[in-house]
This record gives structure tokens, sequence and C-alpha cells, in this order.
């Protein structure tokens, strides 16, 4: 138990630090902002740049935890204890043009990472068949390549959409790169295609560091052609590449300018051969923070911990929940393996967390006078 206690000093010379039993200071100024911000926020008003940078910039590993609690606050304020779960499956593997840094697949590095043409029909329904068995909500189809347009390969993704949709299993995702394109985007949905995938990967300064091949305007055209065909939006990044606390910031409110559905949140695990394999690992708690920083900026939209969970997290991955996310992806990642999806299972029951997410039209997104 931490015991509070005014020593002289506080009382007189700075009446805003609180000293504990452990000789660490809280600075109460902070606890009031913290507070004074969580409030705003389950008011359903949007906090500012300056709050979210000063959220990001937050070091007291005891201010941090008050930021994980009013974290943990606003997301069962606004998702209750409902869980998104989606797991993915690599339709095309390895052998992309692109050279993100961070990625196996990239035809630029020397990886171990498989690489094969587009699959057929069934491993895509066995995937689903695996989903629907564990109460995954979504299935989405990867590609290993820049983009897509219009042609037979478009025409064959399509299929599989078709043929996933109509099976009943799983909602139909996707994540195929680049569109350059509306009328690609039209023919996913059309296809039965809900919600698109398309990560920002990080902020517009730091993007460069990451990526050559294509820019960040490319990325987000790309999400502007699929929110004008009507199709639902996956997009994040990855943190642990080398970029800044301002630079996590700066995605958050961009994809909070994108209006974005669901923001999945990637821990970087570095790839033997790929360019930031030697980047050291993020501390657990800062990984945390970062989530809840997400939480409080993006309030309303699902928070998915994806990539690189388990082996940054380790015994910290229950936390997740508290630093305000609400979703999870399952199963094994494109080219590492994740834990049982058994265990994730288990972990959610003995949170008192329920995977059986139905709000597939993202109705509780819709913000109203007075969610997400």
């Amino acid at each position: 138990m931490i015991c509070f206690f005014f020593p002289r000093s506080a009382s007189r010379e700075n009446p805003f630090m609180l000293s504990t039993m452990i000789d660490a200071q809280v600075d109460a100024t902070t606890r009031s902002r913290m507070a004074a911000i969580g409030e705003k926020v389950l008011a359903g008003e949007k906090i500012d740049r300056s709050d979210g940078e000063w959220l990001f910039r937050l070091s007291a590993t005891a201010d941090i935890f008050d930021l994980l609690a009013w974290a943990n606050r606003i997301r069962e304020h606004f998702k209750g204890n409902k869980i998104h779960l989606c797991s993915i499956v690599n339709v095309k593997a390895g052998g992309c043009s692109e050279n993100c840094r961070f990625c196996a697949q990239s035809a630029a590095y020397q990886t171990d990472s498989p690489r094969y043409g587009l699959v057929d029909l069934p491993p895509v329904l066995k995937a689903a068949d695996e989903a629907k068995s564990n109460g995954v909500t979504a299935l989405g189809l990867v590609a290993a390549w820049k983009g897509i347009e219009e042609g037979p390969v478009l025409d064959e993704i399509c299929s599989r959409l078709e043929d996933l949709k109509n099976s009943g299993k799983t909602r139909p995702d996707a994540s195929l790169g680049i569109i350059k394109n509306p009328r690609v985007a039209n023919r996913l949905k059309s296809a039965g295609l809900e919600c698109y995938n398309h990560n920002l990967e990080s902020s517009r300064q730091f993007f460069p560091r990451v990526c050559t091949t294509h820019s960040y305007e490319d990325r987000v055209e790309t999400i502007q052609h699929l929110k004008n065909a009507g199709i639902k939006i996956c997009s994040g990044g990855i943190i642990g590449m080398g970029e800044t606390e301002a630079d996590r910031c700066d995605l958050a409110f961009a994809l909070r300018d994108l209006g974005v559905h669901i923001v999945p949140i990637n821990i970087l695990n570095p790839i033997e051969g790929t360019p930031f394999a030697q980047n050291l690992p993020l501390e657990p708690l800062k990984i945390l923070q970062t989530i809840a920083c997400f939480r409080l900026i993006l309030p309303r939209q699902e928070i998915m911990i994806a990539g690189g969970r388990s082996v940054n997290l380790r015994d910290m991955q229950s936390m997740i929940f508290m630093a305000g996310a609400s979703a999870l992806m399952v199963g094994n990642y494109l080219t590492t393996l994740n834990q049982p999806v058994e265990k994730d299972l288990q972990m959610l029951k003995d949170l008192g967390l329920d995977p059986s997410w139905d709000k597939h039209g993202f109705s509780d997104q819709e913000e109203t006078t007075g969610c997400a």
C-alpha cells in the first residue's frame, strides 16, 4: 500500500507536490490536468493537439498508470466490455516491390519469409472456418504487393471476397496495398468488402524513413478512394521504428482527421535481414502509454493491438485493455507467430471481456449530441 503525506516543504513551498512513503513524487497539477482531459473525453469532446502531446510526454510511472486508468474508463464508457477480434490470411506472400524497412516480405531484403503467388479459394475458406470456430468477427485477405489495379488479379480477389461473403462465416476484409483508381475501390465494395486495412505506418514527417518507393500521400489517397466507395477503414501504424513521441501523436491525430474506424497498433518485431533488424525494443510501459494516448485521442474508434504484441509485452499483454484497447488480432501474423488463439480467448474470459462483437456497421462510432 502506498500512503501519501504532505512534507513540510510541500505545504509551504510547493503545495502541488505529494510525497510517498517510497520517496517518489507525484505532481498534483498533473493529476488535475489528467482528470480534466479524461472528463472532457467522457463528455464527448475532442482533446486538442497540446493535450495530446502532453499525454505522450508523460514520464513518471505514477502518471502513466493514472493515464491507463482513464483510458480504461473511456474504453468502458464507449465500448462496454465488447472486444472486436480479427484474423488475417496471406493470399499472396513475399516478393513485394516496396522497400518498407520493417517488412520481411519486401524483395529488397534477404529474409526467410515465404514467397508464393495468389492462393486458391480452399485456404481462404479454411481460414474462415477457423475464424468462425474461434468467434472471430473478421478475416482479412492480405497480399504482398504494391497495390491493386483493374485486371485479372482484381477479378480473382473479388471472386474470393464474394465467396467469403456468401459463406457467412466471417466479415470479409482485405489489405491489398495502394489503390490509385477509384473504380477499383468500387469493385471491391460491390464484391462484398466491408473494411479495408491500409496503415499510414507513422507520421507524415517520419514516413520517408520507413519507405521511399511510395509516399505518405499515396496512402492517404487510397483511404480517401475507399471511403468514397463506402468501405470502412482500418488504418494505424507501427511503433518502435525509431520515431519520436511527437510522431506517434501526429499519427493519432492524422487518423482522427481521416475518420478511420479501426486503428491497429503494431509494435515492431525486428526481423533479421530488414533495415530495422537492430532496433531496440520499446519498454512495455511505453507501449501501454501509447495505446492509452490513442484511446483518449480516438475514443470512439476500435483500438486494435496487432503485430508484435506477444514478443514485446510478454506477461503484460492483458494490460492492453486497461490501456484502452478494444480490439485484438488473433492467430498468427503475416511472417511471425502469435500466441495460441485459445490463450487469447482465455485471457478475455479472465478479464470479463466479451469477444462477441456485433457492430458490423460500426454504428457505435457515429457522433451524436451528447460514441465509437
